[in-house]
């Protein structure tokens, strides 16, 4: 512990994790949780009252856009963020300048991720370039650490590419293939998604087809190779009943979601206003119910932000002209407590799961201390949210150099207080410490 503190407890919480809930104390020394228990002391103590402890959330899908586009975002104003919102470790995308397809590159965000307020661990492209077409050193990559593979921001077309990939990725104890289900065939050109409301504003859509069509053939390329295999972002209702049949055939098949893709509908896009651009876009009501069931019955595994800064001058643009995508590391939680807790879509404990230890387990970050029970022995990754507290979400009060979410003046109910690293206070009382 930093000064003369020894130990640090956090005092009159209720502990959520894997194994159940309980209300209890939590000691913390040396990094590790040393007691679980009724009336304990510690040489530091955080108030945790009416507060739920649990491990510190992980998010599989954050663009951190270091390095190449640091005037939207840095690893540490990135990680400060996420800790704000309490994750305790993200993993960053590769689709940066240069893309993370070069040991050197991945080692440098490795090192920077290092000595953040969260554990930002590093993907690795599919292929060089994320062009599609010829495998990134996978292997290589995967020695520095590297466990999630994926040319997020452009689907592997080929399908010869992705088998290859599916089998190489076997070879390598932990890897995950993950894939940004959009056929580019049908999707580009396309600025929102296809139907109703792109008919009505006159703006050329995405198609829902764009996206099942590559998800169903890569349940199939998962099935002949055996491979793991996870869908990033999913959105519609089609591909979460084609993951959802994957998963009742025994396939080794994992999906994530978004928040906006459970709470805003193509309905949004309606005022042309670029802070609502995202791809996959925004579907419609249909599909953020489907999306919801998804979460709820475990066919989609995780909630991920899809975190994805732009500066003003960017998302200032037309609607067709701006870049896609959306903040969303400070208000996951939020999000999540307020659209799926609050109306009983989902359980607390379900609602955690998603955004902590299942998406830790398909990362590998289990292995790394995040996600697991709060028992002694434990890495300290935890954070403390108050589940009740209710607030406005103010773009300018957001830690990310960014301001394009798509939530402001939204009110929300709960929000994280503390956060944990490795047994040190990053944030308390919803301050960065650093």
């Amino acid at each position: 512990m930093t000064g003369q503190a020894r130990s640090l407890l956090l005092r009159g919480g209720h502990v959520v994790d894997a194994t159940g809930e309980r209300p209890a104390d939590v000691l913390i020394a040396h990094g590790h949780v040393v007691e679980v228990g009724d009336g304990l002391s510690g040489d530091r103590v955080l108030d945790a009252g009416g507060c739920v402890v649990a491990p510190g959330l992980v998010d599989l899908h954050v663009h951190l856009r270091e390095p190449g586009d640091e005037e939207a975002e840095t690893i540490d104003t990135g990680a400060r963020a996420a800790a704000l919102g309490g994750f305790t470790a993200v993993v960053a995308m590769p689709n940066t300048q240069p893309p993370l397809d070069d040991a050197a590159v991945v080692g440098s965000v490795i090192a920077r991720g290092a000595t953040t307020t969260c554990d930002v661990v590093s993907s690795g492209c599919i292929t060089k370039a994320r062009a599609g077409r010829e495998l990134a050193p996978m292997g290589e990559l995967h020695r520095l650490g590297v466990r999630i593979f994926t040319d997020d921001g452009a689907c592997v077309a080929s399908s010869g590419v992705m088998r290859r990939a599916l089998e190489y990725a076997r070879s390598l104890p932990g890897a995950v293939i993950a894939q940004h289900a959009e056929d580019a065939a049908l999707a580009d050109g396309g600025h929102m998604h296809e139907g109703a409301w792109s008919s009505r504003l006159g703006i050329p859509g995405r198609p829902a087809a764009a996206e099942a069509t590559i998800v169903a053939r890569d349940i199939t390329l998962a099935e002949l190779t055996g491979a793991p295999v996870h869908f990033l972002h999913v959105s519609t209702a089609a591909a979460v009943a084609l993951v959802r049949g994957a998963k009742q055939r025994g396939l080794a098949v994992t999906a994530e979601a978004a928040p906006h893709h459970f709470t805003l509908t193509d309905a949004a896009c309606a005022g042309f206003d670029p802070t609502f651009k995202v791809h996959p876009p925004l579907r419609t009501a249909t599909d953020v119910e489907a999306v919801k069931a998804g979460l709820a019955d475990g066919t989609i595994d995780a909630i991920a932000t899809d975190h994805a800064p732009h500066t003003p001058e960017a998302k200032e643009r037309t609607f067709e002209e701006a870049p896609p995508g959306m903040l969303g590391l400070e208000t996951a939680l939020a999000l999540t407590l307020t659209e799926l807790v609050e109306p009983g879509v989902l359980s607390l404990a379900t609602a955690l799961a998603r955004l902590s230890w299942d998406p830790a387990a398909i990362a590998g970050l289990d292995e790394r201390g995040h996600g697991g029970p709060i028992v002694p022995g434990a890495t300290a990754n935890l954070c403390v949210i108050d589940p009740a507290v209710e607030w406005e979400v103010d773009p300018s009060g957001l830690a990310s150099r960014s301001r394009n979410t798509p939530y402001a003046g939204r009110k929300l109910t709960g929000r994280n207080r503390h956060t944990i690293l490795a047994g040190e206070p990053v944030v308390i009382d919803g301050e960065a410490q650093r």
